[in-house]
């Protein structure tokens, strides 16, 4: 039995079905279902148990597929260090980040990438979605938030931090905003998450924190539109440092406060590198981390 196809039998096991499996390799979910059926037919036993509505794994499928699992895993450190054993990362990284993260700081970084490492793929996922880094098989996510659950491995990447900012020709039209409190006489730009939607924090140089409620009537999604939203002179919104910090230079947007920091949850925010729980890092992966901290973090 071929290495592959122990991939794809565990591919369908962590999915539960068929087509989910098919869809992730753009394939008919017919090839997929024959080539379990072969799996099953060379094993002489029946490792999922199929009906109209679900597809769960027999007693013998779940013996199975806990006993492969560290074998296919120990394949790909046996692949991946003998790739490293030459000096050359090489296959197919899946890396997720959120959409207006992947857009601004991680597509400008891969064209340098790919002159770096020539023979390593990378395949971006970009998305708002938490996605199941083990269901959907991903090598590396860049998850920002004060902390990061589950049973994953996260190292810091770079903490982040939040400004309040509006256009020049917006200030212009409704007047000088000098003051935190000042805020609750606009209508700002909303972020659609719930804890973006009804109260800013701020924190002055001396420790004092004020919090200040926010009305608006325009709420988006991803953070890149609350950005083009600021652009167009529509309102004050609040935004990580990372997306305005060129607009605040160049001056197309202005930084409201610049002598408090500013948050709508907490003011302890990063961006953090997560990955599956194992035994080994491998060296794709590796190589990956070390890249982003060196133009990142």
């Amino acid at each position: 039995m071929k290495t592959e196809d122990l991939v794809l039998l565990l591919d369908v096991a962590r999915r539960g079905s068929f087509a989910a499996a098919a869809k992730e390799r753009n394939v008919d979910p017919s090839s997929v279902s024959r080539a379990i059926a072969d799996i099953e037919a060379e094993l002489g036993m029946r490792l999922f148990q199929r009906s109209t509505r679900r597809m769960a794994l027999t007693e013998a499928g779940d013996i199975y597929v806990s006993q492969i699992e560290p074998l296919v895993a120990e394949f790909d450190r046996a692949r991946d260090l003998a790739a490293s054993a030459v000096g050359t990362p090489r296959g197919l990284l899946r890396l997720t980040a959120s959409e207006t993260f992947g857009h601004v700081c991680i597509v400008p970084l891969l064209k340098e990438f790919r002159e770096r490492y020539p023979f390593l793929k990378l395949e971006c996922l970009f998305t708002d979605a938490n996605l199941d880094l083990f269901a959907d098989r991903i090598d590396l996510a860049i998850r920002l938030g004060p902390t990061v659950e589950g049973n994953l491995i996260a190292s810091k990447l770079a903490d982040t931090h939040y400004r309040v900012v509006a256009s020049p020709p917006y200030l212009a039209a409704h007047g000088r905003i000098a003051a935190p409190e000042d805020i609750a006489g606009h209508k700002v730009i909303l972020f659609n998450i719930r804890a973006f939607r009804s109260h800013w924090l701020f924190r002055d140089a001396a420790g004092r924190d004020i919090e200040v409620k926010i009305d608006g009537d325009v709420t988006l999604s991803p953070a890149g539109s609350l950005r083009t939203a600021a652009l167009s002179d529509l309102g004050p919104a609040l935004l990580p440092d990372w997306l305005v910090d060129g607009d605040i230079a160049r001056g197309t947007l202005v930084n409201l406060f610049p002598g408090y920091r500013v948050t709508a949850t907490t003011f302890n925010t990063a961006a953090w590198l997560v990955y599956p729980s194992r035994s080994y890092l491998p060296n794709k992966v590796r190589v990956v981390i070390d890249y982003l901290r060196e133009k990142l973090g």
